[in-house]
């Protein structure tokens, strides 16, 4: 791995007198493999809406690849290298699979041909090509789940973001998406990923930060921060079914 190439200093977002993520810092290394968790409503999904430009911060600064992309917009920051994907996937239900997929490829690859060839090839790394002619309103929860992982791997991205993309899913589609996710690791692909089940928490993080109410509590390796005092309690105060399997 190389020197950090994602820095998040003092990242503060507020919304009138709400302050939702609250002087955040810390840094990703590139081909790191990084979960983030806490209880609902502790700024996780703001915190990827800010690296990503969906919103912009308050305050504090943002650097990737040596650059300071605060002001960036979102197409920007995927041209560099950032993609997502959102908590609940929207895919174009009118389009098929590889037309969704497509859509991110043209951002690299200029022609209609390279961007179809390229989605295409992105749908059977993730096991989907054989639904790449379906629209997405015929797909089913746990391949919309993975359409939603094809479009931002369409944009050829250096770091992927993953919004709680296994919720929903059943043990054996979490299995298989554990599985998928370390072979894009293997790959050289960094992996931000905000996750609530804990399994798959210890499966995909070589470190985990804790958010809880906007507040950076620890970062550290899985199993010193999931049975901190302080984490627990967090979790234990808001989410009943937390569960340190």
């Amino acid at each position: 791995m190389s020197g950090d190439f994602l820095t998040v200093s003092g990242l503060t977002k507020r919304f009138g007198g709400f302050t939702a993520v609250d002087d955040v810092s810390f840094s990703v290394r590139q081909g790191e493999m990084i979960s983030i968790i806490g209880p609902n409503g502790a700024g996780k999904t703001t915190l990827f809406n800010m690296l990503t430009g969906q919103i912009e911060p308050s305050s504090g600064e943002l650097s990737f690849r040596g650059g300071i992309i605060n002001r960036l917009p979102p197409h920007r920051r995927a041209r560099l290298g950032l993609g997502r994907t959102f908590q609940i996937a929207k895919p174009l239900i009118a389009l098929n699979a590889l037309e969704n997929v497509m859509i991110g490829a043209l951002l690299h690859h200029k022609s209609v041909r390279a961007a179809r060839a390229h989605a295409f090839d992105v749908l059977e790394q993730i096991g989907l090509a054989q639904r790449a002619f379906n629209r997405a309103s015929e797909l089913t929860l746990s391949e919309r789940r993975r359409l939603e992982v094809a479009r931002a791997l369409a944009l050829d991205p250096q770091v992927i973001l993953l919004d709680e993309v296994m919720a929903g899913l059943n043990p054996t589609e979490i299995g298989e998406s554990i599985a998928l996710f370390h072979r894009l690791h293997r790959r050289g692909l960094t992996l931000l990923v905000i996750e609530h089940n804990l399994a798959v928490v210890r499966a995909l993080s070589q470190r985990v930060i804790v958010l809880d109410h906007g507040v950076m509590i620890g970062q550290g390796g899985a199993e010193d921060m999931l049975t901190r005092p302080e984490v627990v309690s967090a979790y234990l105060g808001k989410r009943r079914e937390w569960k340190p399997s």
